[in-house]
């Protein structure tokens, strides 16, 4: 009998979908092993060293005083397009006041990542600096002393005078 099924095989089929259906609808909305859910609204924080590239990072201030001049840290070296100066970089980032610990910014809670044309000033000097020679697919570290920042005016009500900031950067594109 072309085209009939045999009643188990109507069974086994039914019931496997049946499971993958309720496997599926189990995930949705469901917490990942931390506690934590995913989504926009609740993005899932890990230690920035074990942070795969598209999370949002958390940023940890070391001991000791802030270091004199720019530390740039690779986290994950990407493996795209280069960071030159004139070209147009999308990023993702949290920012961190060094004295405090507190995060003053972040693109992630804006759900939206920044745009900025890398070497012309639109944005703070250890950026410029900082990100020039990053890949596209890397997440970077940088450790930024006030005169590469905001220097002794600051940016209030966050921004300290002469604060030294941490940012924990993704490179998402070069255009």
């Amino acid at each position: 009998m072309r085209g009939a099924y045999h009643p188990s095989f109507v069974r086994i089929r039914s019931l496997s979908l049946l499971v993958l259906f309720a496997v599926l609808l189990g995930a949705c909305g469901s917490k990942d092993a931390a506690g934590q859910g995913g989504g926009p609204s609740n993005p899932p924080v890990l230690d920035q060293g074990d942070s795969p590239i598209g999370t949002r990072p958390a940023v940890t201030i070391p001991d000791g005083p802030p270091p004199p001049s720019l530390v740039i840290n690779d986290l994950e070296v990407g493996t795209g397009a280069e960071a030159v100066a004139g070209k147009s970089l999308t990023v993702q980032y949290v920012g961190v006041a060094w004295s405090t610990g507190k995060e003053f910014d972040a693109s992630w809670d804006r759900g939206q990542p920044l745009s900025f044309v890398l070497g012309t000033g639109q944005v703070i000097p250890g950026w410029d600096q900082g990100l020039a020679g990053m890949r596209v697919g890397g997440r970077r570290e940088l450790t930024i002393p006030a005169d590469l920042a905001y220097g002794a005016a600051g940016s209030p009500p966050d921004i300290g005078p002469n604060e030294t900031l941490v940012f924990v950067i993704d490179l998402v594109s070069v255009q």
